[in-house]
């Protein structure tokens, strides 16, 4: 197919999904630097393997693929045109985000109640990699709830139907993109020990 062909619109459409693509595979190559520095890191004689991960960060999991299940339910409304239905399910995903985010924290505040800080002489590598991603990965999801707002903003301004919709599946293959990338860096950081 030449992607030259088409109506402005098509183009248009083509071009923001590619934006989107190029920025997905950009944070791709990120935490596969982090992960790799993480495993490397690992072999030091100073690294602590009998640590494990915050038991917060388990429930946010949980949370954050709930969220992608709603944001599905909320495509899939408005690919029948029920408006109300996809800004409830949108609504719901925005909270579930949000609820993510605050056991992340709460997360964090459990290391730093076992005595572990990102940097100082109560360190450990292993905390600080831990730390490191699992911050990274919130700003990130910070930015997957603006852009939910703006799909929201868009759904209650009545932009969206079954017949356009791609800023709203633009968000979403957003959000399912931060969510099977948390549930692999959690596996990563409870298997790589």
């Amino acid at each position: 197919m030449d992607l030259t062909q088409g109506t402005q619109k098509e183009k248009n459409d083509r071009s923001k999904k590619m934006m989107l693509w190029f920025g997905i595979v950009s944070l791709l190559m990120a935490f596969a630097g982090w992960t790799s520095a993480y495993i490397v890191s690992s072999k030091r004689e100073d690294w602590l393997s009998d640590i494990g991960v915050p038991s917060s960060f388990y429930i946010s999991s949980v949370v954050i693929v709930l969220s992608s299940l709603t944001y599905i339910l909320a495509k899939k409304a408005i690919k029948k045109d029920a408006v109300k239905s996809c800004a409830n399910w949108l609504l719901l995903t925005l909270g579930l985000g949000l609820v993510f985010i605050i056991l992340q924290f709460n997360g964090f505040s459990q290391m730093i109640a076992q005595g572990y800080y990102f940097t100082g002489p109560t360190s450990s590598v292993k905390m600080s990699y831990i730390f490191l991603i699992a911050a990274v990965h919130v700003i990130h999801v910070v930015a997957g709830i603006l852009s939910l707002l703006v799909v929201l903003y868009n759904q209650y301004k009545g932009k969206y139907s079954s017949k356009e919709y791609l800023g709203l599946s633009l968000g979403a293959t957003f959000w399912h993109f931060l969510d099977l990338l948390w549930v692999y860096l959690l596996a990563f950081m409870v298997l790589v020990d």
